[in-house]
């Protein structure tokens, strides 16, 4: 390897060190906000929890992670290589971005069924080795689970299947 293709790698290197502990400063901040705003709305308790109880108890696990995070940036030694992409993964990204917002129409449109089966679907194409058979048996097996737990257990108000047209 030659000095110049040495310097780019040591330079990647420091750039994700970096990238890796200001997420994790970020999440910090973030938490703090959170478990620092919570507070003043009611706590309540563990059987009887206010509406300051989730925000101060997810700020606080933020808090947390960001630590671990940015304390692990830190305590990366300087010569350990690290895996580093070099393409972004733009297929991805936009799968797993358009999941959520497939999930929101179909979710207006057809009820929980179709909203998660096309939310799974979608975004399982973000992964390159992805295809139709196996997205299929993952929505499938993802929106039986999300009918079990959001519509029988928690008894979450969205219909399982209705058609509200466009």
């Amino acid at each position: 390897m030659n000095t110049a293709s040495k310097r780019i790698a040591a330079s990647a290197r420091n750039w994700v060190r970096k990238r890796d502990f200001y997420a994790g400063a970020l999440m910090i901040l973030l938490g703090s906000v959170a478990a620092l705003t919570g507070p003043t709305y009611q706590l309540g308790t563990l059987m009887n929890m206010g509406p300051g109880f989730m925000p101060t108890a997810l700020g606080v696990v933020l808090i947390l992670l960001g630590v671990i995070m940015a304390g692990a940036a830190v305590a990366t030694p300087e010569g350990e290589d690290e895996d580093i992409l070099p393409n972004p993964e733009w297929r991805g990204w936009a799968c797993i971005l358009a999941g959520p917002v497939v999930f929101i129409v179909l979710g207006m449109i057809g009820g929980l069924i179709p909203a998660t089966f096309g939310c799974v679907f979608v975004a399982a194409f973000g992964d390159r080795e992805a295809t139709l058979k196996n997205s299929a048996l993952l929505s499938v097996a993802v929106s039986a689970f999300s009918v079990a737990v959001f519509h029988y257990l928690l008894q979450i108000p969205l219909p399982l299947l209705t058609w509200r047209g466009l």
